[in-house]
């Protein structure tokens, strides 16, 4: 099938692409012990079903519970039901909660470490939304998780955003969600980058009053709280946060720009990780882990900076198209045997976008199967009328 295609130009044109002949990365064969790394997954949409992608979420069960299993061989956790998994974006309330049972049903007949977003995507936000149903909204997804043996990771709520007039409105939620959870769970600040819907979260536009309020509220309840992901794509506020979490608080980067940096570290800490790009990038991600665990922060470094490019591009502006790059990676990787999405979000990349990633991808390493992402590549590009 060889190892070059062509592909387009940004202005026009086509050039020829080589290969750069990149050995697949070995996946270690040993748990991942220095770091706790969470891999927030997507979900396989089923082709064939009769629903049109804009008015239902249907999914390949089977197809999505195999990326799973896939990704607790490699030693890494799953983080369920997230925007990864296009939640709010074509993932409702009602498909997430039968995707969280099933995943956590996998989950314990392997042993494999999940955790599961709660939200508040039952309710449609807006002025008519009261704090009182975004607690009980929260209260449902909460119970539901927990009462099938789940961790929690309470995700930022739009309807939330929508509906409080201050600071001690989140202090109020959050207080009572957190009291009433049977095991620590895991907070999750998510940047207007990635969902615009969430802009002034914890009640405040200016983000280091932002990050006060967050942090009265872990402080609060730190016995509750397991730790925090913030999804901000600014390293230096994540750095300046995890120096003041209290002690057993966890800090999980979201940060898809700047992970290698974070999660290694510095003198005063570093980040666990619970990312979008490690879906991704899952069997470099698990390498990479375990070569710091043994001590090797060079070859940590010589698997990790080379993806740092792709997860730039993937996660590039409009930020929250970043998950059709997430399953154009499953699709070329043979995981899946289609690149359709829930809700059409295929389309939300152009033809240039996934040509850069297909070379940024080859280049680090991740192309599983060459000739296959080859053969997989030119499918697309023909149906963009290259060819």
């Amino acid at each position: 099938m060889g190892n070059s295609l062509m592909l387009p130009r940004t202005g026009g044109g086509l050039y020829e692409y080589k290969l750069a002949g990149t050995a697949p990365i070995a996946s270690p064969s040993v748990p991942l012990q220095g770091r706790i790394a969470f891999s927030a997954v997507h979900v396989v949409c089923d082709p064939f079903a009769e629903a049109e992608p804009l008015l239902g979420a249907a999914i390949d069960w089977q197809t999505t519970m195999a990326y799973r299993h896939h990704l607790w061989t490699l030693g890494l956790g799953v983080a369920e039901a997230m925007d990864t998994a296009q939640r709010g974006m074509g993932l409702d309330w009602v498909r997430a909660k039968e995707l969280i049972g099933l995943s956590l049903k996998e989950a314990n007949s392997v042993q494999g470490k999940i955790a599961c977003g709660a939200g508040t995507d039952q309710l449609l936000p807006g002025p008519q939304v009261t704090i009182d149903e975004v607690i009980r909204a929260y209260e449902e997804q909460c119970e539901y998780i927990e009462s099938r043996g789940g961790q929690v990771i309470l995700m930022a709520s739009r309807a939330l955003a929508a509906a409080a007039k201050s600071p001690e409105d989140y202090e109020r939620v959050y207080g009572t969600i957190l009291r009433q959870a049977s095991r620590p769970v895991i907070l999750h600040w998510l940047g207007d980058m990635f969902d615009p819907a969430l802009a002034g979260y914890w009640g405040e536009r200016n983000v280091d009053a932002a990050m006060d309020v967050c942090l009265r509220i872990i402080h609060a309840h730190q016995d509750k709280v397991d730790g925090i992901k913030i999804s901000l794509l600014d390293a230096d506020k994540e750095v300046q946060m995890r120096r003041k979490l209290p002690n057993g608080v966890r800090m999980y980067t979201g940060d898809d720009f700047n992970y290698p940096d974070l999660i290694l570290g510095d003198e005063q800490g570093y980040s666990h990780a619970l990312l979008g790009i490690f879906d991704a990038i899952a069997p470099v991600a698990a390498a990479a882990i375990h070569a710091l665990d043994q001590g090797d922060a060079a070859q940590y470094r010589a698997l990790f900076d080379p993806t740092v490019p792709l997860s730039r591009h993937i996660f590039r502006r409009p930020t929250y198209a970043y998950k059709t790059g997430i399953v154009y990676m499953a699709y070329l990787n043979g995981h899946q045997s289609h690149f359709r999405m829930l809700g059409g979000a295929e389309g939300a990349r152009s033809i240039l976008h996934l040509a850069e990633l297909f070379t940024l991808a080859d280049q680090a390493g991740l192309l599983a199967q060459p000739e296959l992402a080859v053969h997989r590549m030119k499918r697309v590009l023909a149906l963009a009328g290259i060819e």
